[in-house]
C-alpha cells in the first residue's frame, strides 16, 4: 500500500488546481512625456558692436609736453600719456632695468632718478604715477 498512496498523493497533486500565480498585469496605457523645448536662445552680446562704436577717449589722446628730465629718455616731442608709458617700458626693456627677481620693479639708471623723484627703484604702477608729473 506504501506504493499507491504514494501513486494516490502524487496524483492528487497533478489534479489538484494549482495556485493562481499573478500574471503581470497589463500596462496601462502611460502618457509619454512631451518632448522638452529648448530653451529660446539668448542674444549672445554684442560685443563686436561695442567695440567698433567705442570711440578712445579723447583725455588719452591729447598730445602733451615733456619736462626735460623725461625728454632725455623718450625724446622732446609732444606726445600723448599712453605713447609715454610705451616709451618708457621699450627704454626699460631695451637697458634691461627691471628687477630680476621681482619683475614689478624698475632699477632706475642715471637718466630715470630724476624722473622717478631720484629713487634708486620704483614699482611699475608707481612709475606711471610719477612720470604724470613730467607731463603738461
Amino acid at each position: 500500500m506504501a506504493p499507491a498512496k504514494k501513486s494516490a498523493k502524487k496524483a492528487a497533486k497533478k489534479a489538484a488546481p494549482k495556485k493562481a500565480t499573478k500574471k503581470a498585469a497589463p500596462k496601462k496605457a502611460t502618457k509619454k512625456a512631451a518632448p522638452k523645448k529648448a530653451a529660446p536662445k539668448k542674444a549672445a552680446p554684442k560685443k563686436a558692436a561695442k567695440k567698433s562704436a567705442r570711440k578712445p577717449n579723447a583725455a588719452f589722446m591729447k598730445a602733451l609736453n615733456v619736462s626735460p628730465a623725461l625728454a632725455a629718455v623718450i625724446g622732446d616731442k609732444a606726445v600723448p600719456r599712453t605713447e609715454v608709458v610705451k616709451k618708457l617700458w621699450v627704454y626699460i626693456k631695451k637697458n634691461g632695468l627691471q628687477d630680476a627677481k621681482n619683475k614689478r620693479m624698475i632699477n632706475a639708471d642715471d637718466k630715470l632718478k630724476p624722473v622717478f623723484a631720484g629713487k634708486a627703484q620704483v614699482s611699475m604702477f608707481d612709475m606711471t604715477k610719477l612720470v604724470s608729473k613730467h607731463l603738461s
